[in-house]
């Protein structure tokens, strides 16, 4: 934990500077029983981290900027409809499966760094970094929590210097993705009880710890805490943060109407499908 700083000026007694000293105070104690959970997606960056993730890879020449303007269109066509049904979940699930399949966890982790200096950094919101940061200067612990690979959300943690991450999780063994995952996607009720969980392992007091989030998706793990802040909310959540008198910050610029759209879990799945396949070519491009 970084100590506060502060400056002490001494002046002479015709007021002429006359030297300075730093003076360190103590850190402040781990909060050990409060803990701050942020979602990622349009909450703690603009935009979707599984999108500048493909982004990165287009560039790499892993998939097509035609997949990337494939999954652009379908995002758009998911939020219009607020398609979210249980055949759009079990396709997002099968196309996650495919898109880690065979893939080895440190080209994943490797890909996921590079791809955020580049792409994601740059997004991140000056604003939820600060919110992040006020709760880690208190002593208490910060995770993201996000429908994102948890790879993708580890990096975003470490870049930014938080306790860590819960994301969904693909099986593992012997240094690569089998296609299976453990678990469920972590969205919607998921969230709420990996959050329930994680209190639980890590003695906290869900009463004091405080959720972020833009989406009517993430309800569950919003009213699991005993606060909620909607971070550039869309109009449902917007509607049931004024309805239940939470804080609402919103770091947006511009029209409303033009603000970044959070893809929903079945346009992720159809972006995952569309990696999934960029990748299996190029694997048969470097074997061939």
């Amino acid at each position: 934990m970084a100590s506060n700083r502060r400056v002490t000026i001494s002046t002479n007694v015709h007021g002429h500077t006359a030297g300075w000293a730093e003076v360190t105070t103590p850190p402040v104690p781990p909060d050990s029983r409060t803990a701050a959970f942020f979602d990622i997606d349009n909450t703690m960056m603009r935009g979707a981290s599984i999108y500048w993730f493909a982004r990165g890879l287009a560039a790499r020449s892993y998939v097509t900027t035609g997949d990337l303007a494939r999954f652009a269109w379908q995002q758009a066509r998911f939020r219009l409809l607020a398609t979210e049904h249980a055949g759009d979940m079990s396709r997002a699930r099968q196309a996650a499966l495919a898109f880690v399949e065979g893939w080895r966890v440190n080209d994943v982790e490797r890909l996921a760094e590079e791809i955020f200096d580049e792409l994601m950094a740059p997004r991140i919101w000056a604003g939820t970094r600060r919110l992040a940061q006020r709760h880690l200067d208190a002593g208490q612990r910060v995770w993201l929590v996000s429908a994102a690979p948890v790879e993708i959300g580890r990096v975003i943690a470490a870049r930014l210097g938080l306790t860590g991450a819960i994301g969904t999780v693909a099986e593992i063994v012997d240094g690569a993705y089998t296609g299976r995952l453990v678990g469920d996607l972590m969205h919607g009720p998921a969230k709420a009880e990996a959050v329930t969980r994680l209190a639980a392992v890590e003695g906290l007091d869900l009463a004091r710890c405080t959720a972020y989030s833009d989406s009517r998706n993430d309800l569950p793990m919003l009213v699991a805490v005993g606060r909620a802040v909607a971070i550039n909310p869309d109009g449902a959540l917007l509607r049931t943060a004024r309805r239940r008198g939470w804080e609402v910050r919103d770091f947006r610029t511009g029209r409303r109407a033009a603000r970044i759209a959070v893809p929903s879990t079945a346009a992720l799945g159809l972006l995952a499908g569309a990696v999934s396949a960029g990748l299996a070519l190029h694997r048969r491009r470097r074997t061939a």
